[in-house]
């Protein structure tokens, strides 16, 4: 006998539509000859436990898991088959997808809930929804991940209706909490209208706002009772707020001959047998737990999936965006090419063959030559701009539903709309390098780039010659080669003393690409070459200002991003407020000192095992007392008292970079620790 698990997160006695269903599937299971279970998900051992003694796991709610991230965790890894079984958008913090209907409402789902239930999706034997409405709302968000689905219509239990010939007109009927995303609101106000009807409410009043005098609350009713009323009653309200699901009640309303005055969004509403056609109806609900159960017995008879087929010959387009938003998509098409026969990148002719150098298993075609050619192609994919400031009105546009919906780097949103293409499609951020980096150890440099597209987004030239000049002090034997486009800024002028030990790259995309592939480490702007530097995995200081660096921050492993903007301007930017700002102070309050420290802490993290020295953080005050050192940095101030004259001096003597790093002695190994955990001292490698 096949054992069959459910795991709900909620009690089988709570009288919704889910646990109702779910009492009745397990009801037809075991007249199966399923042996049938359920865990309400309280103890993770004891779940764990029972997953690995059972044939096929059935996972239902889970957001009243106090587990529920570790629960699915546990569900990807393990042997055991599972189904899932949906009745909300679990996947969102809210168990409702409201973002798609209002605007305002943004960044609403947990980002690692939200990948988590694209894997959970994409690993089950059989995905069920609610209603056609239901699965296009996943669909939307998962693609291909959610393929493997049946849409399971409510199971009503048709015997248990109770049509009445005559109907009731002057009493409309409402169950369940009277609440904002049932439509507690359009109810009220539907009541207030019509001062002549009753309302009874069966069920608690969750709304703050007065209640006209025609509507009552009683007590909730089971099931058989509401079926009683709904057969008497003539109309019934049901205008949810949120997307429904399914919409039990107004199932079992439309069948038991109820005028509903409804809106479109109820997921029973999305069958084809609405409104018009109630013996389908019925016919496909009687079937509903039978073509669950037929599902089971296929799945725990024939554990092996079907083959998936490729995509076939594919075109890619990334005809909108700039440079940085190209290399950006660079981790989609890599995961793309897994799942095709072939993959052409339609580029700009001035980027063709700087691709070709660069990208293996994809081939670089100029854009024009694309569109002469998309016939050729099986698939054809424009990736346009992430966000879509131009809409989706290019040919071919894939669109970025998650968006507004998850937080997140613009790199992860473009793996998310290139995986709802294909059921194998891993949407997890492989790593790097994308380009091959080997550092030129015979003549060390490091690469800067001080312009920008956009020359408003570009810290001060005259602070970039200020930290050049500062690092060469620190590093004399390093070179530093400055990619110099045709727009960028005069440089030159603002150096101090001759820089024989400056290179000025000003060719193309090859010359650029050779530079970074060498090059120990990056400081540059919110521009292309900043995420050219990532494309190399090359360790980058990336100085933000108007545009914050959350969705377009570097890339590279090892980054170190300035944000001048916080705790300095409230101002939200957009393009206008860009071009009408006369003091951009979010890049001119940033000093050279604030870079510098930048640079030491992330040479500290991305070259552990070279010679190092200790560097004191050049924006921290010190001020030093008899018996003690009072440390300010950013406004945080740290207060060390001496213990004794050799504490005294080993501070001292840190403090004005004296001292070599000594970490067999146990006295300043502890000092040493302390300052360094605080960003106040840094080992910093000497690239000797």
């Amino acid at each position: 006998m096949k054992h069959i698990i459910f795991l709900h997160d909620t009690s089988l006695t709570t009288p919704r539509g889910a646990e109702l269903t779910i009492k009745q599937l397990m009801e037809i299971g075991e007249h199966r000859n399923f042996r049938v279970s359920i865990d309400s998900l309280k103890d993770f051992e004891l779940t764990k436990t029972q997953i690995s003694k059972t044939d096929l796991v059935v996972i239902s709610s889970t957001s009243r898991c106090s587990y529920e991230s570790d629960l699915i965790e546990h569900l990807l890894l393990s042997e055991t088959p599972y189904i899932k079984i949906e009745f909300d958008y679990n996947f969102c913090v809210r168990r409702n997808i409201l973002c798609t209907l209002d605007r305002k409402i943004r960044h609403c789902c947990n980002t690692n809930k939200f990948h988590q239930f694209r894997n959970l999706f994409r690993g089950s034997k059989l995905n069920i929804f609610q209603s056609p409405r239901h699965y296009e709302a996943h669909y939307e968000f998962y693609g291909e991940a959610v393929s493997k689905h049946l849409i399971m219509p409510p199971t009503v239990s048709i015997e248990d209706l109770r049509i009445s010939e005559t109907k009731i007109e002057n009493v409309i009927p409402f169950f369940g909490d009277l609440n904002y995303l049932k439509g507690g609101h359009a109810y009220l106000e539907y009541a207030e209208s019509h001062p002549d009807l009753s309302f009874p409410v069966y069920g608690r009043n969750l709304l703050r706002q007065e209640v006209p005098k025609n509507v009552s609350f009683h007590d909730a009713i089971p099931n058989g009772t509401v079926l009683e009323i709904l057969g008497k009653t003539k109309t019934l309200i049901c205008q949810p707020v949120w997307p429904e699901p399914s919409g039990r009640l107004a199932a079992e309303a439309f069948l038991s001959g109820c005028e509903i005055i409804g809106n479109d969004r109820i997921g029973t509403f999305s069958f084809d047998f609405y409104p018009n056609d109630k013996p389908k109806a019925i016919t496909e609900m009687k079937q509903a737990l039978s073509n669950f159960w037929n599902e089971v017995e296929g799945i725990t008879s024939n554990t092996k999936g079907p083959k998936t087929e490729t995509l076939g010959k594919v075109l890619v387009y990334k005809s909108y965006g700039g440079l940085g938003d190209i290399f950006f998509a660079i981790p989609a098409i890599k995961k793309l090419v897994k799942v095709c026969d072939t993959l052409h990148f339609a580029v700009a002719s001035r980027l063709v063959d700087f691709f070709k150098l660069h990208l293996k298993d994809v081939i670089v075609i100029n854009e024009e030559i694309a569109k002469l050619q998309e016939k050729d192609f099986d698939n054809i994919y424009e990736l346009g701009n992430y966000p879509a400031f131009r809409g989706y009105d290019l040919p071919h546009a894939l669109k970025y539903p998650t968006h507004k919906k998850v937080k997140q780097h613009a790199i992860q949103h473009y793996i998310d709309t290139i995986s709802k293409l294909h059921i194998d499609i891993d949407n997890s951020y492989d790593g790097y390098p994308y380009f091959e980096h080997s550092i030129n150890e015979k003549e060390p440099y490091y690469v800067l780039h001080h312009g920008a597209g956009f020359l408003l987004k570009v810290w001060p030239t005259e602070k970039y010659a200020q930290l050049i000049e500062m690092l060469h002090r620190l590093f004399p034997n390093l070179k530093c080669k400055i990619i110099k486009g045709p727009e960028d800024p005069d440089i030159e002028n603002h150096f101090t003393n001759p820089t024989p030990y400056i290179e000025y790259i000003t060719g193309g995309m090859i010359e650029v690409g050779n530079a970074m592939s060498g090059a120990l480490f990056h400081v540059g702007n919110d521009a292309g070459i900043t995420h050219v530097a990532g494309a190399y995995n090359l360790p980058t200081v990336g100085i933000y200002g108007p545009t914050g660096p959350g969705s377009w921050g570097s890339f590279s492993e090892y980054n170190e991003l300035i944000w001048g903007k916080t705790g300095v301007c409230n101002l939200r930017c957009n393009y206008d407020v860009i071009l009408n700002c006369e003091h951009r102070i979010c890049l001119n309050s940033i000093t050279v000192d604030r870079v510098l420290a930048a640079v030491y802490k992330l040479l500290d993290k991305a070259y552990p095992k070279n010679k190092k020295i200790i560097k004191v953080n050049p924006n921290v005050v010190i001020d030093y007392g008899h018996n003690d050192c009072l440390l300010n940095l950013n406004g945080n101030e740290f207060l060390l008292e001496y213990h004794d004259v050799e504490m005294k001096n080993i501070v001292n003597d840190l403090l004005n970079e004296r001292l070599p790093i000594n970490t067999e002695d146990v006295n300043f190994k502890l000092i040493f620790d302390v300052l360094k955990q605080q960003n106040i001292l840094f080992e910093v490698p000497t690239f000797e």
